[in-house]
């Protein structure tokens, strides 16, 4: 069973500049699998492996998706700041 914070809520997944706009570019079946990625990283973020250069970002890749966030201090809110697709 997927771990949840605040009770078995997911978190809220917020995307800043330029991960914003990176999204807004990618094509209908890169969206499809971005979709995908979030649902998992939802589940469980904590269990993302760390990003190379700061500990305190995590760094998911799958199915030709990257994306680096990081969690609030709670785990309630998911900061997406970079992602990209193949």
């Amino acid at each position: 069973m997927p771990r949840h914070s605040r009770g078995g809520r997911p978190p809220r997944i917020v995307f800043v500049e330029p991960a914003e706009t990176q999204v807004l570019a990618l094509t209908v079946e890169q969206t499809v699998r971005l979709d995908r990625a979030l649902n998992v990283l939802a589940a469980d973020p904590a269990d993302v492996k760390p990003h190379a250069t700061a500990t305190a970002l995590r760094d998911y890749q799958h199915d030709g998706i990257r994306v680096i966030f990081y969690a609030t201090a709670l785990g309630s809110i998911l900061i997406v700041t970079y992602v990209e697709a193949d």
